[in-house]
């Protein structure tokens, strides 16, 4: 999974979504088995309140591919429903493999779906793309050069 807030796409009600999405995947992850189920509804509470707001905006504006995306957030909503029952039975593993599927999954549905979405609900409110600048990673030293540069 990326670190939280790498996944900024220019359209800031749907940063703020996506940021408070990292938070919760990230806590999730880290939680004991006893916090899992709660920290699986929170988590589920979210993604319906996130894509319903997605979808909405799909809807709203006629945004071409829209009924994939969609279709995507429902199949991923689907997958929430049936693994919740399973935790609270008593199978937390099934419940943390669905955290790790999602934080696998959310880059990329990001980084395709999501950023059309931006784009196009920042033309349509900005008449253009978002411009998103990135920080470059501090690159780690080589293995064995000199950390520092001889005088």
């Amino acid at each position: 999974m990326q670190r939280q807030g790498d996944i900024v796409l220019g359209f800031d009600p749907m940063d703020e979504i996506h940021a408070e999405f990292e938070t919760l995947l990230a806590r999730t992850l880290d939680c004991a088995d006893h916090e899992l189920i709660a920290r699986l509804e929170a988590l589920t509470a979210h993604l319906r309140a996130h894509f319903a707001a997605e979808d909405a905006w799909m809807r709203d504006t006629d945004f071409p591919p829209g009924q994939c995306h969609i279709d995507e957030h429902a199949a991923v909503l689907r997958s929430a429903d049936e693994v919740l029952p399973l935790v609270a039975g008593g199978q937390p593993g099934v419940g943390r493999s669905f955290v790790q599927e999602l934080a696998k999954w959310f880059p990329s549905h990001a980084d395709h779906l999501d950023s059309a979405l931006a784009a196009w609900m920042s033309k349509r409110r900005f008449g253009g793309k978002p411009v998103v600048l990135h920080r470059k990673p501090k690159a780690s030293p080589s293995v064995g050069m000199p950390s520092e540069t001889p005088r």
